[in-house]
């Protein structure tokens, strides 16, 4: 039976996708999108610098390290020389961290056919610059259309075909409006869905990356929170008043505020925020806990991409004067030595405003010391 009414919209147009890609980077996320397009049909080359690592995924069709129980396309290649990953790609996905996105990107410019697109898979703000990373790469990867992939996805449940949906973004130039099934993005989305994977395209590259960033800083307040034995309601006030961080900042830098209601922005900001599986929700438990930051993870040097953000982002949140006090609040206790009781009780405690910005109402918060006192006693 054909459900009409499911698929009602646009007459479905018919775009190429990618033969071959490039996935630079075989940590968890890396390999599992490498998985997803070499699922759809794109030959696909995953780089990595651990050689033992990707010959375990040539040999064994597994990444042992990070994703041990998921079997792997015997059709993916890995290889630990990044001009053999990138030889003939028609299109590349760079996922490493954050903090390695200039060097990588860097390296690739030699090795990278003219005009090829890079798609953007990590998340996060440069710190010494404050540049979103598709204009870190814009800067080391010149003359190539830069864009990115953000969503609601965990790498084990993406590379276990779970159902998951995410947002391909690049800037939309006249020529991809005349002719959208031409355009990286369209492109790109099309290559990497299958019957588990869903793409939808955007034009709106700011939004997309900011909702990336911003939702990892709030991730690790609701873990904190959640550790000092807080409940639902409480996670549910940070993430919504954490999307309208979001937004705000979002909009300030040229962004739309309906893109941070999208998959890459309320989307994966409440599954960030409601899983321990997330690195970021998870430090934020253990730090609610009383565990000492060099103690979580058991001791192990889990990189946490939130917590690097956490100074990136209200850094730049600063610049262009808008307020973020959820994101300054983790900035406080993580990278200031802020008491966590103290910090969450002031801003608990904050004046009341409306909560549509437009009424522009502040007025003093009438329990305000009764706010500090309680929370700060609770979180001690």
């Amino acid at each position: 039976m054909k459900l009409d009414h499911v698929t009602r919209g646009p007459v479905p147009a018919r775009a190429h996708p990618y033969n071959r890609i490039a996935v630079v980077g075989a940590g968890g996320w890396g390999t599992a999108l490498a998985a997803i397009a070499a699922r759809a049909g794109a030959t696909t080359v995953l780089w990595g610098r651990d050689k033992t690592v990707t010959d375990a995924i040539n040999r064994d069709h597994r990444n042992d390290t990070l994703l041990p129980d998921v079997p792997l396309p015997e059709s993916l290649m890995a290889t630990d020389r990044l001009e053999s990953a990138l030889k003939d790609a028609e299109a590349a996905l760079l996922v490493v961290p954050s903090d390695a996105i200039r060097n990588v990107a860097r390296a690739m410019a030699d090795h990278l056919g003219r005009g090829v697109p890079v798609v953007i898979c990590a998340k996060g703000i440069e710190a010494e610059t404050g540049l979103l990373m598709s204009q870190v790469a814009e800067e080391e990867l010149p003359g190539h259309p830069i864009g990115a992939l953000s969503g609601p996805t965990f790498a084990r449940e993406t590379a276990l075909n779970h159902l998951t949906a995410a947002t391909v973004a690049f800037p939309f130039g006249p020529a991809d409006r005349l002719n959208p099934a031409e355009s990286p993005a369209v492109r790109t989305a099309v290559t990497m869905s299958t019957e588990a994977f869903r793409a939808y395209i955007s034009d709106d590259l700011v939004g997309v990356e900011v909702g990336g960033a911003v939702k990892n800083v709030i991730a690790i307040a609701c873990g904190m929170m959640t550790g000092a034995g807080f409940a639902e309601n409480t996670r549910a006030a940070l993430i919504t008043r954490g999307l309208d961080e979001m937004k705000t900042l979002a909009e300030a830098l040229g962004g739309r505020r309906e893109t941070v209601t999208g998959l890459s922005g309320i989307g994966d900001l409440t599954l960030t925020c409601s899983s321990d599986t997330s690195r970021n929700m998870s430090l934020g438990i253990q730090l609610g806990k009383g565990i000492p930051r060099d103690e979580c993870f058991e001791g192990k040097p889990v990189v946490v991409e939130g917590e690097v953000n956490a100074r990136s982002v209200t850094d730049l949140a600063r610049k262009v004067g808008v307020s973020m006090p959820i994101a300054e609040a983790v900035r406080a206790i993580l990278h200031e030595g802020a008491p966590m009781g103290e910090t969450f009780a002031h801003l608990w405690s904050r004046p009341i405003e409306a909560e549509p910005r437009a009424m522009e109402l502040a007025f003093d918060h009438p329990a305000a010391d009764r706010a500090v006192a309680d929370m700060a006693g609770r979180m001690s």
